[in-house]
């Protein structure tokens, strides 16, 4: 039986902030008659991840995704719902919790602003109660992948953005947590870091079983990581799912690239298929036809190859950036 590390069930949050008349009379008037409107941030979400899983939680900004992990993390308490994680409720059994999850906020440094880095590892070692010999191995990997060296000994404050991104990523491994949660982790980190970052995280999953749930806007880090995504709108998770049934979904359809061997006029030939297909010329020998999730691509190919004199051939799969971008436009 799989082991389940967050389950999370009707998990919601409502914010309740002060409505404010404009102008002078507005503001006297607020003062003896005060409205209030409430804004529902996370709207009954539920879902369960389970030991060992990577998963992707993405939306646009605005939709509920940090708020999430901050209530799995135990820094917001729900307006109703519950919210496990490795057993544990993460605002009630708060010392135990903390010792079992790490948390990588893009925006916020969990680092002491005018310690030095390293300054500020050794004081999590000592809260975390991590061996010495384990403090100092993990430490010397987190350099190898990170590049720590060159700054441990700056003040955090004194830190670049990706700098300050590498030390809280460290950070939150130190005392080798069961559940990781990194929320925009790479905001910053130049494509040399994020690839060894990509790798050192698969890396760790594979070999310790870490749980890492993340909300990042990278779709590269969704592709390369996660093998399940969860899409939330408007506080409401709208797929929950692997990348291929995300992709099937929401209508992202290949696109077929043929180079030719001399030109041809597109609109003249005869017996090419149309239905399902759009076709677009971008040269006299270059042809690309954008093909329904419904059609076959190898039938469209052999078509092709019988009407037009095909030198090349290439299949174009929809990226990820394109089938998000799908998503919320068909939401809007």
């Amino acid at each position: 039986m799989t082991e389940n590390a967050i389950v999370a069930e009707g998990l919601t949050k409502v914010f309740r902030t002060f409505d404010r008349r404009p102008g002078f009379w507005g503001s006297l008037r607020d003062v003896v008659d005060r409205r209030w409107r409430e804004l529902v941030a996370v709207d009954h979400v539920g879902f369960t991840i389970a030991r060992g899983d990577i998963v992707g939680y993405i939306g646009p900004n605005g939709a509920g995704k940090s708020t999430t992990i901050k209530m799995l993390t135990g820094i917001l308490v729900p307006s109703a719902g519950s919210v496990r994680v490795s057993g544990l409720d993460p605002w009630r059994e708060r010392s135990r919790y903390v010792r079992n999850v790490g948390a990588v906020f893009g925006q916020r440094t969990q680092l002491w602003w005018d310690l030095a880095v390293g300054e500020s590892f050794e004081l999590l070692r000592h809260l975390y109660e991590v061996p010495e010999a384990d403090f100092k191995a993990r430490l010397a990997r987190f350099d190898e992948v990170l590049g720590l060296g060159e700054f441990l000994q700056t003040p955090v404050r004194k830190l670049s953005l990706g700098q300050r991104m590498k030390a809280d990523i460290a950070a939150s491994l130190l005392h080798n947590p069961a559940v990781l949660f990194l929320d925009e982790p790479t905001v910053g980190v130049d494509v040399v870091t994020k690839s060894r970052l990509r790798s050192f995280l698969i890396e760790l999953n594979r070999e310790q079983r870490t749980t890492i749930l993340l909300t990042t806007h990278d779709m590269q880090d969704i592709e390369a990581l996660c093998r399940r995504v969860m899409v939330i709108d408007h506080g409401k998770v709208m797929h929950d799912g692997d990348l291929g049934s995300l992709k099937a979904r929401y209508g992202a359809r290949a696109r077929l690239v043929l180079t030719l061997k001399q030109p041809v006029d597109l609109a003249a030939i005869a017996g090419l298929p149309r239905d399902g297909v759009a076709w677009q010329q971008d040269s006299p020998q270059a042809v690309a036809a954008t093909v329904d999730e419904r059609i076959d691509n190898a039938e469209i190919l052999q078509r092709c190859l019988q009407v037009m004199p095909v030198a090349d051939v290439k299949i174009e799969e929809p990226t990820i950036e394109q089938v998000i971008k799908a998503l919320y436009q068909g939401r809007a």
